[in-house]
């Protein structure tokens, strides 16, 4: 067999090489994240914080339904973005969501099957890790505000189904 000592062409891949993503997917996971951290934003008159985080909760979907859709270092930029809109110190959605991700890589080694109920427990414990900690970082220790953080909490994992079918229709 003869080496050829011209090097490959563009379309030769190598078993190593990540996958080549289209650009629409790469601009529509990241936009439709950043777009769910900005209905945070929508002037709604509530007595109680209980807005879902549908930044989080996109991120999430995305991350469990597409792993290759949003890169790994993802989280970081889409975290400061919401930070910048949501009121959060800043800095806390990008350690969170990052950690969130590292978390769901972990499972995902564990799992070898994944069903529709093991995504929903899996982003479950996501969200109410997210808020728990972000109410940690935000509000001081004093404040009364659990049991409104544990109502998000049940609000935000039971809309998740429609978070994962916006993904869905999405991609």
């Amino acid at each position: 067999r003869q080496m050829s000592s011209r090097p490959p062409t563009g379309d030769y891949r190598g078993a190593f090489d990540e996958p080549v993503i289209p650009l629409q997917l790469r601009l529509v996971a990241p936009l439709s994240v950043m777009w769910g951290s900005l209905i945070t934003i929508w002037p709604v008159i509530l007595t109680a914080p209980l807005l879902p985080p549908f930044g989080l909760m996109l991120l999430l979907a995305w991350r469990l339904r597409r792993h290759d859709a949003i890169p790994i270092w993802g989280p970081l930029g889409l975290g400061l973005f919401d930070d910048l809109f949501s009121g959060q110190p800043l800095g806390s959605a990008m350690v969170l969501w990052t950690l969130c991700f590292f978390s769901i890589d972990v499972i995902e080694r564990r799992l070898m099957f994944r069903d529709f109920w093991q995504d929903w427990l899996v982003a479950a414990g996501g969200i109410a890790t997210c808020l728990v900690l972000g109410r940690l970082i935000a509000s001081p220790f004093g404040s009364h505000v659990d049991t409104l953080l544990l109502v998000q909490i049940l609000v935000s994992i039971l809309l998740y189904p429609a978070a994962a079918s916006v993904v869905g229709w999405l991609d």
